[in-house]
């Protein structure tokens, strides 16, 4: 059984794929529920949302909250507790595990992340032994880009990248930075970039169901 606790949400009986999306810090799994139904996808696709388990967060005065790791400083480079980022990656590989169990192929799983959530979907997706449908790194960076360990599995993974370019919390610099670290490695990332802060669009929920679509029929 996985260890984190989760909410779960099928668009049809019957689901053909899955994504498992990682909310952000001091959030829960019901933060992106909503967007299901905007996604208007027109097949049976499983979407888990994991909640994260309680931590200190040292950045915002040892306040205990939702986090898939701890932040150490807030300066542009982040400095992270990596040990908890891997805990984390090692968590949302439990429950891809659980959704092949479920009958789900490996290559159609996607990770999906937010801010917080998104770095642990690049560490997650990017060291998984086995080939999966894709990646989503929403409002995000990076985090371990140095010291990654990636698996031959996913040397082609297709990755979507969103980023606001008003973002006050995560500078849109880190979602460039990211980008261009992945195109150094020979991936093909699509970055898509909104006028938005730390959040989400329709425009940008429009973009991600057609790629999601895409990447499906492939």
């Amino acid at each position: 059984m996985p260890s984190l606790k989760y909410l779960e949400v099928e668009t049809q009986t019957n689901p053909v794929a899955s994504v498992i999306w990682l909310h952000g810090l001091g959030a829960s799994g019901h933060d992106f529920e909503p967007i299901v139904p905007e996604l208007q996808l027109p097949i049976g696709v499983r979407f888990i949302f994991p909640h994260a388990p309680n931590r200190t967060v040292t950045v915002n005065g040892g306040m205990v909250m939702p986090a898939w790791y701890d932040i150490l400083s807030m300066e542009i480079e982040r400095v992270i507790d990596t040990k908890q980022i891997m805990e984390s990656s090692a968590a949302v590989g439990e429950l891809i595990e659980q959704e092949v169990a479920r009958g789900i192929p490996h290559e159609k799983i996607f990770i999906a992340g937010f801010s917080q959530g998104g770095a642990v979907a690049y560490e997650a997706a990017l060291s998984y032994p086995k080939k999966l449908g894709g990646l989503i790194a929403l409002s995000t960076y990076f985090a371990t880009r140095k010291t990654i360990a990636f698996n031959t599995a996913n040397a082609q993974l297709p990755i979507f990248i969103g980023h606001g370019t008003v973002d006050n919390v995560v500078d849109k610099s880190l979602g460039q930075q990211a980008k261009d670290a992945l195109a150094q490695l020979n991936f093909h990332p699509e970055y898509h970039a909104y006028h938005i802060a730390h959040s989400v669009c329709m425009e940008e929920i429009t973009a991600i169901s057609k790629w999601l679509q895409v990447q499906l029929k492939s």
